[in-house]
């Protein structure tokens, strides 16, 4: 659903709720939104503004329900942006449905954190970091990897991914694939279409997309001590 017309579909049923509270708020968004709860929802630190976390997403609706915003609340007493406070905890809740089973995984030898990446295997930024990996795992950063062919479905760099989930070696045919260019055509049942929907609901557009174990997104390729420091690990 375009944002212009979730905004409208949503003013059209919150009109005229003065005294909304969360519950209220979630009774209404769940008639445009399934599932929403109250939850979900909760007051900011602006009378008459509350947010709601719609999966890995942040919106801001007015008490009176006329007004839905979409943006960044920065605190600047306490230069903290708590939409990305949010955010974090919405990555994180969302991370934690995915079995590591539909992932490819390359652990750290002595696992200090953990990394989820977005990857394209024609990405050459994905290529890179790929070279790289065992500075990751010797930093004490288990890697797990979810594929997002940004050619979308059904296109060269989809089937690619198809492939090596369906090889009998993943990992390695995940490295051939990358750094070899080689790849062997597979099909079998694959997690591919929703690891591209959980991209899409974190916002991701491009690729190496670096999610951290706190819920912190980093776009592109960060070399592994780099990305630490950026991290404060």
């Amino acid at each position: 659903m375009k944002k212009w017309l979730l905004s409208v579909v949503l003013f059209s049923f919150f009109c005229g709720m003065v005294n909304a509270d969360e519950a209220s708020i979630a009774d209404e968004l769940s008639k445009v939104i399934p599932g929403i709860k109250k939850e979900q929802v909760s007051k900011t630190p602006v009378d008459g503004l509350f947010q709601v976390i719609v999966g890995a997403r942040v919106i801001y609706v007015s008490a009176d329900g006329r007004y839905i915003i979409q943006g960044e609340m920065v605190d600047l007493v306490n230069r903290t942006n708590m939409t990305e406070t949010a955010l974090k905890l919405a990555r994180r809740s969302e991370l934690a449905k995915i079995d590591e089973k539909s992932m490819i995984i390359f652990p750290a030898k002595e696992q200090k954190h953990t990394i989820t990446i977005f990857s394209d295997i024609d990405c050459g930024y994905c290529r890179k970091l790929h070279a790289k990996i065992d500075s990751y795992t010797d930093a004490g950063m288990t890697v797990r990897y979810l594929f997002f062919p940004r050619s979308g479905p059904n296109t060269e760099s989809y089937f690619k991914a198809v492939s090596v989930w369906c090889a009998k070696d993943r990992n390695q045919a995940l490295t051939d694939a990358k750094l070899n260019n080689t790849v062997v055509n597979k099909t079998c049942d694959n997690p591919i279409d929703e690891h591209m929907r959980l991209a899409q609901a974190f916002g991701v557009t491009g690729t190496p997309a670096i999610i951290a174990d706190d819920g912190t997104m980093v776009p592109g390729f960060v070399p592994a001590k780099e990305l630490a420091k950026h991290l404060g690990w």
